[in-house]
């Protein structure tokens, strides 16, 4: 960053209006609430019924670990859940599994929606993504990579059935048939429509929040909703790539923010602000459900055993 661009950054800190992370933090944690919800209809084919409300904490662990660790959120919710409702950890990691593949395909259709809707914006930037990940030096596609990676891909999916087959009636096969059948379960949803509709809230409270968020700044507040569906779809990459998208996710965005017409200054503050607002939400939320699931599931005990004692 050039000095100037440091200057700008910093100044547009200065006018941080904070009275937007109100709704940006109902809307946050609306969308982690879908996402329970979401889960637990997946559960349903398995004959697994957590309550609500433990669900939900332990989807809003699961955000709190992934701050750490990338994906350790996945098993981090998967032990939670098991412990306090008594259920299979292995079925529910199948679950996990099946819900991120589905979402990896609903990313895929928002980038040819957005890449659609805003072609002559959105073009360059792909397109120079695209060169970077999958064109080598001279200029050729990356073949020989990608077929290594589908070979290496292929001999580990016969290995692991080989392997399995030996070992399917051990400790370890009991598991991974655990997994697989939370796998199965995606493809077994009895309602499916409230699936849909619990995914399209999910994806339209991220955006949402992005799109809140331009308010926050007097400098992005012009920006169109459509740029906070650029901002969700190569944002999302961010947030993988490093723990919480610390560091990556404000310089993607700022780079999807120039293609609107703003510095590079403005573009991280603007990525540091959202991002800054994302990892305080599962903070206070995370923070909230480690204190509120021990006491929640004790005070339930209690009714239960009072109600035993009763009868």
């Amino acid at each position: 960053m050039s000095a100037q661009e440091k200057t700008e950054m910093f100044a547009a800190f200065q006018h941080v209006r904070w009275i937007y992370g109100i709704p940006i933090f109902i809307i946050g944690f609306l969308s982690h609430f879908f996402r329970a919800l979401r889960w637990k209809l997946l559960l349903q084919p398995l004959k697994i019924f957590p309550s609500t409300t433990n669900i939900t904490l332990s989807v809003l662990i699961g955000y709190l670990a992934n701050t750490l660790v990338p994906r350790l959120g996945e098993v981090a919710k998967c032990t939670v859940l098991a412990k306090y409702e008594n259920v299979p950890a292995d079925k529910l990691v199948g679950t996990i599994i099946a819900e991120r593949a589905f979402d990896t395909v609903c990313l895929l259709a928002i980038v040819f929606i957005t890449l659609g809707l805003q072609y002559d914006i959105i073009y360059p930037f792909a397109n120079q993504l695209y060169n970077q990940l999958f064109i080598d030096e001279s200029g050729d596609f990356i073949w020989a990579r990608i077929m290594i990676a589908l070979g290496v891909i292929v001999v580990g999916i016969v290995a692991f059935v080989l392997l399995y087959r030996k070992i399917k009636n051990s400790k370890v096969g009991n598991v991974i048939k655990g997994i697989g059948e939370g796998l199965k379960a995606i493809g077994q949803v009895k309602h499916k429509g409230l699936f849909l509709l619990h995914t399209l809230l999910i994806w339209t409270g991220y955006t949402a929040a992005v799109v809140v968020g331009f308010y926050a700044l007097p400098e992005t507040e012009h920006l169109p909703t459509l740029a906070g569906l650029s901002v969700i779809t190569f944002g999302s990459i961010g947030m993988i790539a490093t723990p919480g998208g610390i560091g990556a996710y404000p310089v993607i965005v700022a780079q999807v923010l120039l293609l609107y017409g703003l510095t590079e200054g403005i573009g991280l503050a603007y990525g540091w602000v959202g991002w800054a607002a994302q990892t305080v939400i599962v903070l206070i939320l995370g923070l909230a459900a480690l204190i509120l699931l021990p006491l929640y599931n004790r005070k339930k005990d209690e009714k239960a055993e009072a109600g035993i004692g009763a009868g």
